[in-house]
């Protein structure tokens, strides 16, 4: 994942940021077709309806996304898309517990991601829409999850969203004359897509979308984690109670009432 957005941020002198985010759905709908190979049956009727909805709202999520990212610090973009999974488990919540839990992930994710309220107000805009796609790919993608389609859905949806969306390649021109930044496109669909959101689909299965939306936040921990054992950065302590308070919350969020985890469909 951030190794994806690395190389999607460095993308960004050459290309539109929606014209990455588009090379990274051409990217993400070339793997996953060539590897899941979806049956006949998953391209009609309503599992083709709702692969091309989760498609297209997690394609616009991440335009919406490197769109903010490009006028907003990292970490204000982050802590601001981040209201939308807060949402989702804010609405989820049930009991005192809960809400405890929510409250020391929204706490932690801000104290992590160094909020800095500066730079352009359309890159604000930007953040919050790319936050309501996040709950919307939060509540679709379980559909997705329990309706059986999982990866082949995943699959199907961003080969539709590469389609309808095909008019911001016309920000990606630069890209098709070098070989060497079209695999860095195409490695961003990879890192940033396939590889995350096919195990979305995975703890999707298994969690609810509360619980999932909380399970979110351990992202920006782990960032802070890859850097301080790779890098040798050592959080302030700031983020590292922030870190703390993100942990804390994850594990204080229990099971949804009465759910179960989903078997895996057989094959």
């Amino acid at each position: 994942m951030y190794a994806g957005a690395a190389i999607a941020v460095g993308l960004f002198g050459h290309a539109t940021p929606a014209g990455v985010a588009w090379l990274r759905c051409l990217g993400a709908a070339i793997v996953l077709i060539a590897w899941r190979r979806p049956p006949a049956s998953a391209w009609r009727g309503r599992p083709l309806l709702l692969a091309a909805t989760f498609g297209v709202v997690t394609a616009g999520m991440n335009v919406l996304f490197y769109e903010a990212i490009a006028r907003l610090p990292l970490g204000t973009a982050v802590a601001l898309e981040f209201a939308g999974p807060v949402a989702v488990a804010a609405f989820g919540s049930r009991t005192v517990r809960d809400f405890l839990a929510v409250a020391l992930v929204a706490a932690g994710v801000v104290a992590i991601a160094d909020v800095r309220l500066e730079g352009a107000a359309l890159g604000v805009v930007f953040a919050l829409g790319a936050a309501a796609a996040w709950a919307a790919y939060i509540v679709l993608g379980k559909r997705v999850a329990e309706a059986g389609a999982g990866i082949d859905g995943l699959a199907i949806g961003f080969v539709i969203a590469t389609v309808l969306l095909s008019p911001l390649a016309l920000g990606t021109g630069e890209v098709w004359s070098s070989p060497r930044l079209l695999v860095l496109g195409i490695g961003v669909g990879v890192l940033s897509t396939v590889v995350p959101y096919a195990l979305d689909q995975v703890v999707l299965r298994r969690a609810g979308r509360a619980r999932f939306a909380l399970l979110l936040a351990l992202l920006p921990v782990t960032a802070g984690v890859t850097g301080f054992v790779v890098l040798g950065q050592v959080p302030g302590p700031v983020e590292a109670l922030g870190t703390l308070a993100v942990v804390a919350g994850v594990a204080l969020r229990g099971r949804e009432p009465g759910q179960k985890p989903v078997p895996e469909p057989p094959g």
